[in-house]
């Protein structure tokens, strides 16, 4: 058998261009991770350093402002605090558990950003089944309030986690048939699917216009997987102390206060993207239509752009958040169950019955 040394050659080449490919891949994936957690990261003190100001407008008295310029480091200076402070064990607690279940709360949310747009062509993981691997994900973070709960061997912690994952099942399944409905209307349950079967008809193609009854159930919803007020019931500071977080400090609270805040950017960038187009630039194309299409290509501008786009949008619902903790009263146990299974539930039934209805009339 005669052996060609070209052929030979162009194999090596094209192996060793296959493993170049392979590494390139591998480190730009340890970019975008880094990026990632950079990014949250100076978003969770960007948010806590608003709900501060916004909350200190709210209630007519001054906020943070001696840590650094307007009080922009004092989350910074909070956390750093919390850092160096003592982390105490129960004596007679479930040490494993306590010490696994604020880990638990925050790998999950965090893996939740995997699927997230963040802008044309900007996704840690475009999956068929993007949301649903969120629903999954916020599913396992009550367990590791339960466990935090139980391992604290306190009845206000045990009481706080118990109400925790009675809270989240209750509302995850109003959650997950407002998510199916959307993964109807856009034919796929992948994010970056969802976002361009939105950007199609510009601003009229929004899924918010399709769904008034389902961004509804959404938004209250993902606040009640979120534990804001008024359903903050496992925390519950006038009833439990501080609920599950009771007998936590240092590093192990910081984690459950981190966690919090991740949670609530996530719902908040979850609705941008499953109803208000995410990075779709819809809402300037009525001022200036040549900006329209800058979303339709690649680009470090228009990826930009479409990242200030999202989270402009992101923080128009933080604001809703933050404001509704100062305007509405805490709902009992019992009216906030209710509300779940009694009302919330029937009217997501009824409007993904609703969706699918319409969408085989229009086959």
């Amino acid at each position: 058998m005669i052996i060609n040394t070209t052929e030979v050659q162009n194999i090596h080449f094209f192996s060793r261009l296959e493993f170049l490919k392979e590494i390139y891949e591998i480190i730009w994936m340890l970019v975008l991770l880094l990026t990632l957690v950079l990014g949250l990261t100076i978003s969770v003190l960007v948010i806590v350093w608003l709900e501060r100001e916004i909350s200190a407008g709210i209630q007519q008295r001054i906020g943070p402002e001696y840590a650094g310029p307007l009080g922009i480091l004092q989350a910074l200076a909070d956390g750093i605090k919390l850092l160096f402070k003592e982390s105490l064990l129960p004596s007679r607690g479930d040490t494993r558990l306590f010490s696994i279940g604020p880990s638990i709360s925050v790998i999950s949310i965090l893996l939740s950003y995997s699927v997230i747009p963040f802008g044309y062509g900007l996704v840690l993981a475009d999956l068929s089944i993007g949301v649903f691997l969120w629903i999954s994900f916020s599913s396992i973070a009550p367990i590791g309030l339960l466990m935090s709960g139980y391992g604290s061997n306190n009845k206000y912690s045990f009481l706080g986690g118990l109400r925790a994952a009675a809270q989240s099942i209750s509302y995850e399944i109003p959650l997950a048939l407002c998510v199916l409905s959307i993964s109807l209307l856009s034919n796929s349950s992948s994010t970056v699917d969802i976002v361009e079967a939105q950007a199609k008809y510009g601003l009229w193609g929004w899924n918010f216009w399709r769904q008034p009854i389902g961004v509804l159930v959404f938004l209250i919803s993902s606040l009640a997987e979120c534990e804001r007020l008024p359903f903050d019931l496992p925390e519950a500071e006038e009833e439990l102390v501080a609920g599950y977080q009771t007998e936590y400090s240092g590093i192990k609270f910081a984690l459950f206060y981190v966690a919090s805040y991740l949670n609530l950017l996530v719902s908040s960038l979850f609705v941008t993207v499953l109803y208000f187009g995410g990075w779709d630039l819809s809402i300037p194309y009525i001022f200036v239509p040549e900006l329209f299409e800058i979303n339709k290509t690649g680009g470090v501008f228009q990826t930009t752009i479409g990242i200030f786009i999202t989270l402009i949008k992101t923080y128009l619902f933080l604001f809703i958040s933050i404001t509704t903790r100062w305007t509405l009263p805490r709902l009992r146990i019992d009216q906030l169950l209710n509300l779940g299974w009694k009302f919330l539930l029937p009217i997501s039934l009824g409007n993904l019955l609703l969706t699918t209805s319409f969408q085989l009339f229009s086959l």
